[in-house]
């Protein structure tokens, strides 16, 4: 969901800083505890609500609005009193770093954009909704994180 768009294809310095990118992708890379290969039968079409490919000009207006609804979310997601116990606790407080690092610039930019930035449509809330059903549905379990993990 990171490279996606409107999050990953962003020109003009967004992904704030490509280090930060790269972080978060090793962390999450660093964070698997089962094989994905064992988890086949557990994969689940979340309807991601973007499209990968040219951004449309009412993208490009949304880009960091919606960039900061994406890892404010992830954020979320791995804040979980289930997450917190899923995890190696010192990757996860990594990962947590990171993303409050992103949410930080990006907040910063969204102040700098003012009013020019358009909201996104709820679109973001019911993928991350499913993504939490997904979740308590199969109780947490190990190929549940980890189907979330590549997601």
């Amino acid at each position: 969901m990171l490279c996606s768009s409107p999050a990953g294809s962003l020109e003009d310095g967004l992904w704030i800083h490509r280090g930060d990118n790269l972080r978060v992708f090793n962390l999450l890379r660093q964070l698997q505890r089962t094989s994905p290969h064992l988890c086949l039968d557990d994969r689940n079409d979340f309807k991601f609500p973007w499209n990968r490919g040219t951004i449309t000009q009412i993208q490009k207006t949304q880009r960091t609005c919606f960039h900061h609804l994406m890892i404010m979310h992830i954020f979320n997601l791995f804040t979980t009193q289930p997450s917190l116990a899923a995890w190696d606790h010192t990757l996860l407080s990594q990962l947590l770093s990171s993303l409050h690092h992103s949410l930080e610039d990006l907040e910063d930019l969204e102040q700098r954009e003012g009013e020019n930035r358009a909201r996104p449509n709820n679109s973001h809330r019911k993928y991350f909704q499913r993504i939490h059903n997904y979740l308590r549905g199969k109780n947490y379990s190990a190929c549940a994180w980890e189907v979330l993990r590549v997601e």
